[in-house]
């Protein structure tokens, strides 16, 4: 199991670059999993549905399944955000797992950035970053690809994904 990260601001275009890849990787084998991070409050499920009635009632847990997906949803209550190693260990062993978001965290990330967001690079900062995706030039030495060019993102992805056992290190210091 390997990891690789995408980071960049919000606007840059990292899901919709991720929705494009996934079907790419999978078509190579690959079986890839996403850990996505959120700044705001939010929902899976929708306001007066069973699942969101239960939580809202003071589950801490729901599961909820049915013959096409599970979803397991864990109420903090006030507890602590798990850390991306814990959240890490709780997925199911794939080929790739992709973390879109996390940018202050110490693992491999490609930084994906589009010029009419009109925010600065992250990589000068990040030594962490090891590629950019981008629909702009950069003067780096750090691979370039550009965000259209859906197969050298997908290579550059699984080129520097990280055994996760190496991620799970590093957190731990």
């Amino acid at each position: 199991m390997k990891v690789i990260g995408l980071a960049g601001w919000s606007g840059a275009g990292k899901t919709t670059l991720l929705t494009r890849v996934i079907p790419l990787l999978n078509g190579q084998g690959l079986r890839v999993s996403v850990i996505k991070h959120a700044h705001h409050k939010f929902d899976i499920d929708k306001p007066g549905k069973d699942s969101w009635r239960q939580r809202e009632a003071g589950a801490e847990e729901v599961l909820v399944s049915s013959g096409h997906r599970w979803a397991l949803m864990h109420e903090l209550r006030g507890e602590r955000e798990p850390s991306l190693p814990q959240l890490l260990q709780k997925l199911s062993r794939v080929d790739l797992v992709v973390i879109e978001g996390y940018k202050s965290e110490p693992h491999r990330k490609i930084e994906v950035h589009r010029a009419g967001n009109a925010k600065p690079f992250l990589f000068p900062a990040d030594p962490d970053i090891i590629g950019i995706v981008a629909d702009v030039v950069v003067e780096t030495r750090l691979p370039v690809v550009h965000l259209d060019d859906i197969a050298a993102v997908a290579a550059m992805m699984r080129r520097h994904a990280t055994p996760i056992e190496d991620v799970l290190a590093i957190a731990e210091g």
